[in-house]
């Protein structure tokens, strides 16, 4: 048996909420494990969509990003006045001053916002979101749907009361 069938089975008969003969298992989300044929195809699915043309333009303007100067120049800038303006903020308690650094840092993502490589790779990046939310929403609602049509499967029919 497999160690997913018997933590299941486990789970079965250490837990019973006093229906009757009605059984239901209750699941702690550390205890679930994927069956190892679902985790297969999910595998699979993950290296099909890792050859679709959004991947593939996220992954180029990712390497074009991590070796342009400037870009790289303007986010270290960036994260170097979000750690002032953090300082100004909470340890020198100094409104004014970190209203003038947040100014900054605003003015720096702007200029960042305004190169065109980063405005391809924040497109592509909210392709592949798109793409990713509309393969999990198809997956749910196939799931659903299958789970419909087997809750309305009609009953067998009620013995009769002759």
């Amino acid at each position: 048996m497999s160690g997913t069938k018997r933590a299941i089975e486990e789970k079965i008969h250490d837990h019973h909420h006093g229906h009757g003969d009605v059984v239901i298992p209750k699941f702690d989300n550390r205890d679930l494990i994927l069956r190892e044929d679902i985790l297969a195809r999910t595998r699979e699915l993950a290296k099909l969509i890792t050859t679709t043309d959004e991947v593939s333009v996220y992954q180029k303007a990712e390497k074009l990003i991590q070796t342009h100067e400037r870009v790289q120049g303007l986010i270290k800038q960036i994260k170097k006045k979000q750690k002032e303006l953090v300082a100004f903020q909470n340890t020198f308690n100094n409104p004014q001053m970190a209203e003038k650094i947040e100014k900054e840092i605003e003015t720096l993502q702007d200029e960042l916002d305004g190169i065109p490589i980063v405005q391809q790779f924040q497109q592509s990046q909210t392709d592949v979101n798109y793409m990713l939310q509309s393969i999990v929403s198809v997956i749910r609602d196939l799931v659903a749907e299958k789970l419909e049509v087997e809750a309305a499967t009609p009953a067998e029919p009620p013995e009769s009361c002759d």
